[in-house]
C-alpha cells in the first residue's frame, strides 16, 4: 500500500463504541433483495476508496478484485488482494478494505437463509466457510458470479428462484477453493449453523447450554453431542468460544475498556473474564488487544 493510501487507511480506522453492524455498507434498512450484487466502484468511490471496519450479521460475501489492489482486514487478519483474487468473508467477520482508486470488481452478498439452504446438507461446506480466505477463483466460479449478476439484473419470471440457485454454485465453487478433505466428518444437519446464529442473538443474556438448547427443541445432551461431532468440543465449550470470539472482534475493533467488553458478553467480574478469555485464547485480553494498536 503506498504511503499516501496507507495515511488514509489508519486515520478512518478510528475504534468507535461499538462495531457497525450494517446490511450493506453504510446502510441500516433492511436486505434489499433475495441475493445483492454490486460493484466495487458502485460504493468505494464516495468513501474515498476506504471501507471501515464493520460487518454483516446475517451476510456472507464474496469480494473478486478484476483490476487494481486492495489491503483488507478480517477479524484481525491481514490479506493484499491483487488482479484475479477473491475473499470470502462469513458472517459476523469484522472487515475493512483500503481499495486503491479505479479499482475494478464485485462484490456479492449471500444471506444466511441462502447458505444454510445449499444441499444436499454436508458440514463440509460449512466448514470451508466458516472462516475468511483469499483464493484465486476458477473460471467455473467466476462465470457463475457473472450469470448471478446478470440474473439479479433481469425481472422475469422465477427470478428469485433463479438467483438462488446461482447463489448455490458460487458459494459451493467457492467453498471448494478452500476446502481440506483429511479428516472430514460430515455434519447431520444444519442445526450447527442455527446454533451459531443463536449464539450471535443473546451474547450477554446469561444463556447456558441448556438454553440454547430448548430454544432448538432438543435436550441438552444431544446438543452436546452435535457439537462434538463436528468441532470435538462439548456445547458449553462451543459457547464459550463463540463469545470469546466476539470479544475477541470487540477488542480488536472498539475503544470499550477490557472490562466493559467482558460485562457486555454476559462476564460480571472482570477477573473471571480475563481468566476464561486466557484459557480459550491462550493471553489475556490486554496481551490480545496491543497487537491491534497502531
Amino acid at each position: 500500500m503506498d504511503q499516501q493510501r496507507k495515511g488514509w487507511y489508519y486515520s478512518c480506522m478510528t475504534k468507535p463504541a461499538q462495531i457497525p453492524d450494517y446490511s450493506l455498507f453504510g446502510e441500516t434498512e433492511a436486505f434489499p433483495d433475495v441475493v445483492h450484487c454490486e460493484h466495487i466502484r458502485d460504493r468505494a468511490p464516495e468513501h474515498g476508496w476506504i471501507i471501515t471496519p464493520h460487518r454483516h450479521a446475517q451476510l456472507a460475501q464474496l469480494f473478486y478484485i478484476e483490476e487494481g489492489s486492495a489491503d483488507a482486514t478480517a477479524d484481525g487478519e491481514s490479506f493484499d488482494l491483487r488482479s484475479g483474487m477473491m475473499l470470502f468473508v462469513p458472517a459476523q467477520t469484522v472487515h475493512s478494505f483500503a481499495f486503491a482508486p479505479q479499482t475494478q470488481g464485485v462484490v456479492q452478498s449471500f444471506p444466511l437463509s441462502v447458505l444454510n439452504s445449499i444441499g444436499p446438507v454436508s458440514g463440509d461446506i460449512g466448514r470451508a466457510l466458516s472462516r475468511p480466505f483469499v483464493a484465486r477463483p476458477t473460471h467455473a466460479l467466476t462465470t457463475q458470479m457473472t450469470l448471478l449478476d446478470d440474473a439479479l439484473g433481469q425481472h422475469g419470471p422465477f427470478r428469485a428462484q433463479i438467483a438462488v440457485g446461482l447463489a448455490h454454485a458460487v458459494l459451493s465453487l467457492a467453498a471448494t477453493l478452500n476446502h481440506s478433505p483429511k479428516g472430514s466428518v460430515a455434519a447431520p444437519d444444519g442445526r450447527l449453523a442455527h446454533l451459531d446464529q443463536l449464539i450471535a442473538q443473546h451474547q450477554g443474556q446469561g444463556w447456558t447450554a441448556r438454553d440454547y438448547a430448548a430454544e432448538m427443541t432438543l435436550s441438552t445432551g444431544h446438543l452436546s453431542r452435535l457439537c462434538r461431532t463436528a468441532k470435538g468440543v462439548s456445547a458449553s465449550a462451543y459457547i464459550e468460544a463463540g463469545t470469546i470470539q466476539e470479544a475477541c472482534r470487540m477488542l480488536a475493533f472498539t475503544q470499550l475498556s477490557v472490562a466493559e467488553v467482558g460485562y457486555r458478553l454476559g462476564f460480571g467480574d472482570p477477573s473471571y473474564f480475563s481468566r476464561r478469555f486466557k484459557s480459550v485464547q491462550g493471553q489475556t485480553p490486554s496481551v490480545y488487544r496491543q497487537k491491534f494498536v497502531t
